[in-house]
């Protein structure tokens, strides 16, 4: 994935391939300008039209990229890409709250962190492609027609960080099961009363009151990644055995496309 893939809200300026809103605008301007003063054209009509190419190119780059990972973007996704792709203001991005229960360092280093979270309302999607990359496109994508007014509400819900994956492994932890959950957390001032997914294969879940043990790591995300860390993390706990052996989380914050993403790995205490 790391020339692409499937997008979230908070790319990169350094992600690669990345056609930025200021690349729009600014290719916008010019086009609409010139085009004025060649036809007479009026203003309202180029306004029309340079919406139209903007969406056509952004669902051009996502189907691109789409394709290397062998994800098919349908056409239905061109408003919802370039919905959220307009409002791509990291400042409007709410981050998940959570209390910070304790910080393990080593060496100035920071091994992981220990924070609780909240009862909350997710929207979630369950998914069982081949590949971990294809379920998490294929999920996203889902989730992003409900952010972008297909829903209850007719509203564009706005985008959270982190948006989270659950994945299984065998009781060995030496393999991940093909079955996956992406969620999205609902923003606060949804939470009592969630609109309705039109999708009915998204489901407003209530997650309950968790303990998680959290470490960040950098790079692309796959299979044998998730599998290092989940190593990695085991050995550092003091007592990995008072954390679910099965069941795991990865948080993503920034654009899956860049090649030095921000992800974690989370560790949930048992109940």
């Amino acid at each position: 994935m790391e020339t692409g893939g499937c997008r979230m809200s908070g790319a990169e300026p350094s992600a690669p391939a990345m056609i930025t809103l200021e690349d729009l605008d600014g290719m916008a301007e010019e086009s609409a300008d010139s085009a004025y003063h060649s036809n007479g054209s009026s203003l309202e009509e180029e306004a029309e039209r340079t919406e139209d190419e903007e969406q056509e190119r952004l669902l051009s780059y996502w189907q691109s990229v789409g394709r290397g990972h062998q994800v098919d973007v349908p056409r239905d996704m061109a408003e919802p890409i370039q919905q959220l792709t307009r409002n791509n203001n990291p400042r409007e991005r709410q981050t998940i709250p959570f209390t910070l229960i304790q910080r393990k360092e080593k060496l100035g280093d920071l091994l992981y962190e220990k924070r609780q979270y909240g009862k909350a309302k997710w929207a979630c999607i369950k998914m069982k492609e081949k590949q971990y990359e294809q379920s998490i496109c294929l999920g996203f994508m889902k989730l992003m027609r409900y952010i972008c007014e297909q829903n209850s509400s007719g509203l564009y819900l706005g985008i959270t960080i982190p948006i989270v994956t659950i994945v299984h492994t065998n009781e060995a932890q030496s393999e991940m099961t093909q079955s996956v959950t992406v969620a999205y957390y609902l923003p606060e001032v949804l939470q009592d009363e969630p609109p309705h997914p039109f999708d009915s294969d998204i489901i407003i879940e209530e997650w309950p009151s968790t303990i998680v043990y959290s470490r960040s790591f950098r790079g692309i995300i796959n299979e044998d990644a998730i599998m290092r860390e989940i190593n990695l993390l085991a050995e550092i706990l003091e007592s990995p055995e008072l954390c679910l052996q099965d069941t795991f989380i990865i948080a993503g914050y920034t654009n899956p496309a860049a090649a030095n993403r921000h992800n974690e790995i989370w560790f949930l205490q048992r109940p």
